[in-house]
């Protein structure tokens, strides 16, 4: 029997949205819902970006997985409130962007950061007695600060992952690397600026980039279906959803304080980040 599911989406948008930072878990989803979009053989991708950035290898996966799908049907990034740093970098694999005039983009650069706890060590009386086979096998280590050929050796690098990502952003934005290396400092700008500096192409909210990728690949922007792979919700959000409170054992009756789930998951996620990519250079905006 033959379903008519591949008509429905070949007259339809597919959609993803990336939120929050690009980490592991972003990449996978995001890549899972490329190759499925793919196979469906969907006419057009609606990109919703809404990250200040995350890590290099994560943004650099899906920027290229989008790369490889522009032959097969047309990418439209909207920027939302703030797409910085891997999410800017992400966007570079669409056809076209489309960033609201107060959207935060930019944020173009590379940082890598350790952190030295030399000095509280010493004072509590804490040191660390360290094997290792070669000298900058503990590079970075928070227990000392770094040499001057350590730091030679992390410029280098960050240098090198800088000189990526301008390359990136000039390719597919049709810019010379010097004009892109005018404004990727690590400064952060508005919509409105960023579609001066050739970093955007229009200015319009999400549904303005959703009728825009309808009209690229000829659907009726009033009819074609807009289907979103949504990620998949973890247990806490699929029963507390939206900006509900969980309230804690008894709060009904006494006056114990809230648990706000949405900023209690966005603490979490942070502070997995910030486990899992310790020492690793990000692109990322901090406020």
């Amino acid at each position: 029997m033959v379903w008519p599911f591949p008509l429905r989406f070949r007259k339809s948008i597919a959609r993803i949205e990336v939120t929050g930072v690009i980490a592991a878990a972003t990449r996978k989803r995001v890549l899972e819902a490329l190759k499925e979009i793919e196979e469906k053989r969907f006419p057009a991708l609606l990109l919703r970006i809404d990250s200040p950035g995350g890590t290099v290898g994560d943004s650099q996966e899906i920027y290229t997985a989008l790369q490889r799908l522009k032959d097969k049907l047309k990418i439209v990034a909207s920027f939302g409130n703030i797409s910085a740093s891997g999410g800017v970098y992400i966007g570079m694999g669409a056809d076209h962007i489309m960033a609201n005039p107060g959207t935060i983009t930019g944020s173009i650069g590379v940082i890598l950061r350790g952190n030295n706890l030399e000095r509280l060590l010493d004072r509590v009386g804490v040191s660390f007695k360290v094997i290792k086979s070669g000298p900058y096998k503990d590079i970075l280590a928070f227990d000392r600060e770094l040499t001057d050929p350590e730091k030679g050796i992390l410029q280098e690098l960050i240098d090198v992952s800088y000189g990526q990502f301008v390359k990136t952003v000039a390719e597919a934005r049709r810019l010379s690397e010097d004009t892109v290396r005018g404004f990727a400092d690590g400064r952060i700008f508005t919509g409105e600026q960023a579609l001066q500096l050739g970093v955007v192409d229009r200015l319009g909210s999400e549904d303005e980039a959703r009728r825009w990728a309808a009209e690229l690949v000829g659907l009726d922007p009033e009819k074609a279906e807009c289907i979103t792979f949504d990620e998949k919700k973890p247990l806490l959000k699929r029963l507390v959803p939206g900006n509900s409170s969980l309230i804690l054992p008894g709060a009904s009756s006494l006056p114990y304080p809230q648990l706000a789930v949405p900023a209690l998951s966005a603490t979490l996620e942070w502070l997995e980040f910030e486990r899992s990519t310790s020492g690793i250079p990000l692109w990322l905006y901090r406020p």
